[in-house]
């Protein structure tokens, strides 16, 4: 285990893989507990990462956010290959899985917990040793698997029955379960709060038996990458504040839409984006 800045108690605590992303231009950092951390840390909060990887994955983008990074042989990569308009995902090396045991006790206690998988790499009995913070979860990682060419494919979320009604609020994507409105109703009835990113047409948001839709602003897309799990930790930190979803769906929705018009990291907010986002829900 390697610490990559003095352990102090954090705000948001993010679990999950970090990642290397395969683009034409070499490997780029990436993954929900990257883009997540890094916005959580621009909207002010103490932040800290749990993860896996490699010692030979630079971090050096995440200066400023202590990480703890269990031993991995390898750091999950992805490699996105585009056919015809269509996406064909491959994984390479996925990294050691992530055990409650490596979260250090100064932790335990943050605010807020997102539980970020990206790769099947967290157990689904997390929660109940963090009852006493809210938990985020953006279960992608849960709902996806490979085959042994390395090709992510959709899979059945097992854990979906235990870890939806122990969340405070869940964030998944219209695409993590192939637009199926059944499976959304399903998991909105499980759990406390539920909202769906639809790319530019914005997020849905069920809670408490209500569904309501967050029109997002026609801005150009240059990338995509990162824009919802920039609307989770957005999301999950609004909610924490306000204990109103609306307007948290209604903030995180307007702060993805302008990610988009960036590439990679630099997706991430800037103080100008989030006064106007903050500004635009008053």
């Amino acid at each position: 285990m390697s610490f990559l800045a003095p352990l102090e108690p954090v705000d948001y605590l993010v679990i999950g893989h970090v990642t290397e992303d395969l683009a034409s231009e070499g490997p780029r950092l990436g993954g929900t507990a990257t883009f997540s951390a890094l916005t959580a840390h621009a909207l002010g909060l103490r932040v800290g990462i749990v993860t896996a990887a490699s010692e030979r994955t630079p971090l050096q983008a995440l200066d400023g956010i202590p990480i703890v990074r269990a031993p991995s042989s390898h750091t999950t990569t992805f490699e996105n290959i585009y056919l015809d308009g269509a996406r064909k995902q491959i994984v390479h090396h996925p990294a050691a899985r992530i055990l409650f045991d490596v979260v250090p006790d100064a932790w335990r206690t943050s605010s807020i917990i997102h539980l970020g998988p990206v790769a099947q790499e967290l157990v689904s009995q997390l929660p109940k040793y963090f009852s006493s913070s809210m938990i985020g979860v953006t279960p992608q990682g849960w709902m996806r698997t490979w085959n042994d060419a390395g090709e992510v494919v959709p899979c059945k979320w097992e854990s979906a029955e235990t870890l939806l009604p122990q969340a405070g609020a869940v964030v998944i994507s219209r695409d993590d379960v192939n637009g199926d409105e059944e499976l959304i109703e399903s998991m909105a009835h499980q759990t406390r709060v539920l909202a769906v990113t639809e790319g530019p047409a914005g997020s849905v948001l069920y809670w408490n038996g209500d569904r309501r839709r967050f029109h997002a602003p026609q801005l150009e897309e240059v990338d995509a990458t990162g824009a919802g799990d920039i609307y989770a930790a957005a999301f999950f930190i609004r909610l924490y504040k306000t204990h109103d979803p609306w307007e948290a769906a209604r903030f995180a929705t307007q702060l993805a839409a302008r990610s988009v018009t960036r590439v990679g990291l630099e997706s991430i907010p800037t103080q100008k984006e989030i006064n106007e986002c903050l500004m635009e829900v008053f």
